[in-house]
């Protein structure tokens, strides 16, 4: 009895998949405890948020299966930003201890959707006290692409107009806080669900997509900060005044490259500029713990949602109806 006793004790639960697909693949399954490296700790995960970027793992587009395997997943659990506390630590670990509350972005090594992960140190900074681990994990990559697409990308000062396209979820929802602090003028563009919420959280102005064309409406933007990156390059300086900055954070591959190529000749004749974000994670994060510490962003969340309820929250994310950030609490 002892020994079953112990065997139990060294399982977890986590979201998994073996396959590449919708969220119908994903599976809720118990496996081994993992034990981290000596540069690593085990964190018990408390929350941890879905991003673009699973769903591009999960449904196996062409770069990601690059990425994680061709045929089918190498890594098989998925989730980047987690929230939780360390159970231990491996022996060249000396910025934690057992016990500290932590949150970050573990791109590339993933393993978030479980009830335990190993994460190495320098992908983690502790948790304010007042912050919940829900927030946290609501934070680490929507706040780095609009801290970034924003601050260090767009360059962003006083007196502007801004437009958020792709306003309503975590990038979006993040970036008008911190624009906020800017004093200027701004404009969210997303599906009519998401439109009061868009208007609650300070957006001057705001457009449905499905019922306005944004570029073509006759007004001109500053600065343009595009999560959905589903326009071609030309639509979008149209509407950028003189010595605007248009910045991409994510979307569709095809519009990528195209802004990667175009770019530099579209600033060439035009003065109007293209940029894009090539996130570098967990790297504001004290910045940001800074922001809420002083009441200037919160986090949006939808849900949060249980470990038994991940597919609805999977269906949810893919279908864009979600507001914020879409959180899982393990």
């Amino acid at each position: 009895m002892a020994d079953i006793f112990k065997i139990n004790l060294n399982k977890l639960k986590a979201i998994v998949y073996t396959k590449y697909g919708g969220p119908e693949v994903l599976q809720l399954k118990e496996i081994e405890k993992p034990s981290p490296k000596d540069d690593e700790v085990l964190i018990k995960v408390h929350a941890v948020s879905i991003n673009d970027w699973d769903f591009g793992l999960l449904e196996g587009d062409f770069i990601n299966r690059l990425l994680n395997g061709l045929l089918k997943p190498k890594r098989k659990i998925l989730g980047s930003d987690i929230a939780g506390q360390i159970e231990a630590i491996g022996k060249n670990v000396t910025e934690f201890k057992a016990g500290d509350e932590v949150y970050g972005d573990l791109s590339g090594q993933w393993g978030g959707f479980a009830e335990y992960t190993c994460a190495r140190e320098k992908s983690l900074v502790l948790k304010p006290a007042a912050m919940s681990f829900e927030e946290a994990a609501a934070i680490p990559q929507a706040a780095m692409l609009a801290v970034q697409g924003l601050i260090d990308k767009g360059k962003i000062h006083p007196g502007q107009k801004l437009l958020i396209n792709g306003a309503g979820g975590g990038v979006g929802t993040f970036a008008v806080q911190i624009a906020r602090l800017y004093g200027v003028e701004i404009t969210a563009v997303d599906s009519r669900g998401k439109l009061n919420m868009l208007r609650s959280i300070g957006f001057d102005h705001v457009i449905d997509y499905t019922r306005e064309d944004f570029t073509k409406n006759g007004q001109c933007y500053d600065l343009i900060l595009d999560v959905r990156t589903n326009r071609s390059m030309f639509d979008y300086t149209r509407v950028l005044r003189p010595n605007g900055i248009y910045v991409t954070v994510g979307g569709s591959m095809g519009r990528l490259l195209q802004a990667l190529i175009l770019g530099p000749w579209i600033s060439m004749i035009s003065k109007k500029h293209i940029r894009i974000v090539t996130l570098k994670t967990n790297k504001d994060l004290l910045y940001m713990n800074g922001l809420f510490e002083a009441g200037k962003v919160k986090p949006m969340i939808d849900g949060p949602y249980t470990l038994n309820e991940f597919l609805k929250a999977f269906r949810l994310f893919g279908k864009a109806e979600h507001k914020g950030k879409v959180v899982i609490t393990m």
